[in-house]
């Protein structure tokens, strides 16, 4: 996420030479794109982690620094 960033709600996801800027409310990959190994993941991560991803876009869209999200275990 970056800080005053524009709606809707998404974060960016980076494999290799790939990214992809992901919407958190649905997981729709909104520019980009990853391979589809590495979209499942993240769509995994997302999942396990949207209530701290909205709270982290909620923080970088008033410029705060958003937390640190664990990865998948």
């Amino acid at each position: 996420m970056y800080f005053y960033d524009h709606d809707p709600p998404h974060f960016h996801a980076h494999y290799a030479e790939h990214s992809a800027v992901i919407a958190i409310g649905d997981g729709v990959v909104l520019v980009g794109g990853l391979p589809s190994r590495a979209l499942k993941l993240v769509a995994e991560w997302a999942e396990l982690h949207r209530q701290e991803l909205e709270a982290d876009w909620e923080r970088a869209k008033h410029g705060g620094t958003p937390d640190a999200i664990d990865p998948l275990p």
